[in-house]
């Protein structure tokens, strides 16, 4: 069997050698730089040649060191993924999805009955919110999220194609002032979704009537949510012509509640954000998570709720 140094000094060389200081390294490990240091000059005792050259103002790792840090991050971040894996199992075969809050609401809760019934052994924890996902500290096995699909050092396969289209209750279609045409809107009160993520980019009823070809429409009035729930009331009641996203919106139009004025056929804008599958590649290796993403991704093929 190989003789392997004590675990304590390899963790110190480890934060000593991120951070380039034994001060920064004891903070961390909650010790004092002391300690870091004779758990350094115990780690060079071992191997027989230095690890760090000391100057009067910094720490620089010797070429052997350099050579040795990644090996060694490596293999840290293998025994606390062991250790997560470990403490999931511990609480049985417990599925944590993490989703904003709208995907969640909209998207995944309509269908979770749907997954239940085909793994039944599966339990699921899900953990709704804007930020993106701890996978290492949050014990988060994969996550939905509405981005561009950048998530560096994760996977993230494409849930679905999203585009954004304008829609209203029916009872606008043949009211006071008929919504027939686009250029009706400029009678009707204009919903504006506000999202957080890159406003810029995203869809916007300046955006959509530039497509369309219309003017005389004043895109500075109207009513803003940051919550495409209360967009889909505040449309479904009458309040208004909201710009939805077709991902958030297929319960509305399904049930009637909601109608798409101007039909289909030109009157969508696409989006360069849409809703991801995102999780570390390891976490496929768990059945549970493997599971919940061929299961994910084929809901998504399907237009049904």
């Amino acid at each position: 069997m190989v003789d392997l140094p004590p675990l304590n000094s390899l963790r110190a060389f480890e934060a000593a050698a991120r951070h380039l200081s034994f001060t920064k390294a004891a903070q961390e490990l909650h010790v004092t730089p002391a300690a870091v240091s004779q758990q350094i000059r115990q780690l060079e005792d071992f191997y027989g040649l230095p690890l760090f050259r000391r100057t009067t103002r910094s720490l620089i790792l010797t070429e052997a060191a350099q050579m040795a840090l990644p090996d060694v991050k490596e293999a840290f971040e293998r025994l606390s993924e062991a250790n997560r894996r470990l403490q999931s199992d511990r609480h049985g075969n417990i599925l944590t999805v993490s989703s904003s809050p709208s995907m969640g609401e909209r998207w995944l809760l309509p269908r979770l009955e749907r997954f239940r019934s085909q793994y039944p052994d599966i339990d699921i924890r899900i953990d709704t919110t804007d930020r993106l996902a701890d996978f290492k500290n949050d014990r988060v096995d994969i996550a939905i999220r509405y981005g561009r699909g950048n998530y560096d050092g994760l996977e993230a396969d494409v849930l679905m194609q999203d585009v954004a289209f304008p829609v209203c209750s029916p009872a606008l279609l043949d009211g006071d002032k008929p919504l027939r045409k686009p250029e009706d809107l400029r009678h009707h009160t204009l919903l504006h979704p506000e999202w957080r993520q890159e406003r810029d980019a995203q869809p916007s009823w300046q955006m959509w009537l530039r497509a369309a070809g219309v003017t005389g429409v004043d895109v500075t009035r109207g009513l803003r949510f940051s919550s495409d729930t209360m967009l889909a009331h505040a449309a479904a009641d009458g309040l208004g012509v909201a710009l939805a996203l077709s991902s958030m919106i297929q319960r509305e139009l399904a049930d009637g509640k909601l109608v798409r004025p101007f039909g289909e056929t030109g009157s969508e804008i696409t989006t360069a954000f849409r809703p991801f599958l995102v999780y570390p590649k390891r976490n496929l290796a768990l059945p549970r998570v493997a599971a919940f993403r061929d299961w994910a991704l084929k809901e998504a093929a399907t237009p049904r709720l």
